[in-house]
Order: structure tokens, then sequence, then C-alpha cells
């Protein structure tokens, strides 16, 4: 089968767009497709489903990815999915333990073998699909902070460093949280991080026990805390020890319904997509998504 290839020619890693393609080439593309603008990635691939393509390969970073998914979301079983990671964080990429490099996933591309990836959707002012992580609250001033050259200069410590300059603007949310229609919530939180995939902004392990392919999505609130806490915390989360915390709520669910006051607003891969309430539901193992060469 062969597969029609979507290309973000400025993620973050690309250095030379024409090797690249001539790269590419080797997959024997149905079609090559380049975007130009954010949203040809959801385009180009709603375009690969009508023409009866079954195999659809995003090459960029997790912002492509996100919007390859959301092009082929409700056909996704007709789809197979791979990924060529190029862009700065390759977050999800990481989950998958995905190589870096681009003739090692060329390989895992062409081999066609594929296991079944949970899917999230996101019920709020639209509603988006995504397969690694989604948050709210306080992480919304910090990826304000996060900009591609911090991220470069301070990998996964870029997290903490940005979580100190966005302590002046640290409000907390009255907020119910409801997992599965049953356990109800009703606390003063800071963050609410819904994980599929295990990291965030260049390695960062926010959600370090999620399985994408388990059914359930990982949960981690965190309550009000006094500002000194919160600096101790964010260290923490850059070793992946928050979650066994006292400062963090963690659980596991199927669906959590989130409301507050005020609405925080919820990012996925970075992009804002909406604000609470929202509602966010697994779709198991609704990918198809190409992992393995063996």
């Amino acid at each position: 089968m062969k597969p029609y290839v979507i290309v973000n020619p400025l993620a973050g890693s690309v250095t030379d767009v024409d090797a690249l393609l001539s790269q590419l080439q080797r997959l024997e593309p149905a079609a090559l497709r380049v975007t130009r603008r954010r949203g040809d990635a959801e385009k180009f691939a709603r375009e690969a489903v009508r023409k009866k393509c079954g195999y659809v390969v995003a090459a960029g970073g997790d912002g492509t990815l996100n919007e390859v998914i959301n092009g082929i979301a409700k056909n996704a079983q007709q789809v197979r999915l791979g990924l060529v990671p190029l862009g700065t964080g390759n977050d999800f990429a990481r989950s998958l333990e995905l190589p870096l490099n681009v003739e090692e996933n060329i390989d895992i591309l062409l081999s066609q073998k594929s296991m079944a990836i949970d899917l999230v959707r996101i019920r709020s002012d639209h509603t988006r699909y995504f397969v690694n992580v989604s948050a709210g609250g306080f992480s919304g001033y910090v990826a304000e902070k996060l900009t591609p050259k911090i991220k470069r200069a301070w990998g996964p410590l870029a997290y903490v460093r940005s979580a100190a300059a966005a302590l002046p603007k640290l409000h907390a949310y009255k907020t119910v949280v409801v997992f599965d229609d049953e356990e109800r919530l009703t606390i003063d939180l800071y963050n609410v991080v819904i994980g599929n995939g295990r990291f965030v902004a260049g390695g960062l392990p926010i959600a370090p026990t999620a399985d994408p392919a388990d059914g359930l999505l990982d949960v981690i609130l965190i309550p009000k805390r006094p500002g000194p806490e919160m600096a101790l915390l964010a260290a923490k989360i850059v070793l992946g020890k928050h979650v066994s915390n006292n400062a963090v709520i963690f659980r596991r669910a199927k669906k959590i319904a989130v409301r507050s006051r005020p609405g925080m607003w919820f990012n996925v891969d970075g992009e804002l997509v909406g604000k609470a309430p929202a509602v966010f539901q697994i779709i198991p193992g609704a990918l198809n998504f190409v992992i393995s060469k063996r």
C-alpha cells in the first residue's frame, strides 16, 4: 500500500527540505503533500480519506501529527497511520519509542506493521481529537513561556524555567471533575493534565505511567499550593516523580468531565482547543499506528 505523505517543511528539526523530500521518495508515495500554513495537514489528511487512501504518513512535529489525526479521525479504522518525527519535541514519538532518525523511520514505515493505539476526543467549544496530552489551567501560562529557543537550550529543564516565569500569573480555578460519570471531585486546582502519551515540552514526563494502548487516560490534578511548593513540584515533574507525590491527585479513567470558574483553557499539543466545560473520552484502539519494522 502506497502512503499519502504529508510534510511540514517548517518542523523544528528540518534543515534541508529538498534532502528530506528526496529521502521520503523511498516510500514511493501515492502523494507527497507539503504544508504551507496551519490547517493544511488536516485538509490533506481529509483529502487522502476522500481518495480512499488507506495509509497516511505525517512527517512533522506533534502539531502536524495532531492535524493529521483530526483529518482522519472519523474514518480512523479505515486508515493506517505512520509518523516521521521532525519536530522540536517529538513527544508522542517518544511514547511509542520511535527513533528520531529519518531513515530508520522510513524503514519502519515500509514494513507497514501496525498496532492499535487509543484516540482521545475532547468536546469543548469545538470537538477535537488527540493522541498525546491535553492540559488546562496553569500549564497554559507555562506553555506561553516555552518558546522553541528555550526548549532547544534547556531541554526538559525548560519546564522548570518557564514555570518559574509564570508563577506571578498563578491563580486557582474552582473546579468540578467527574471520572467515568461516577467519582466527583470539587476542588481548587491550578492544573488539569489528561495524558494518553507520556511526554510534553520535548521530553518532560508529565504523565510518566501513561500507556497509549491501554484504553485509559491518566489524569493528573494539581491542587492549589503556595508558590514555593509549586516550584518544587515543577522540579519533581522533570524527574517524573510527581504522580506519587502528595501534592497531586492521580486517577485513571475512560471519561473525564471538567467544569471550572473561571473557565480554564485547554491545549492539545501546544494549541488551544477550547475552554471548560470540557469532556474527554477515550476511543480504545481507534488508530492503526505503524510503529515497528519487526
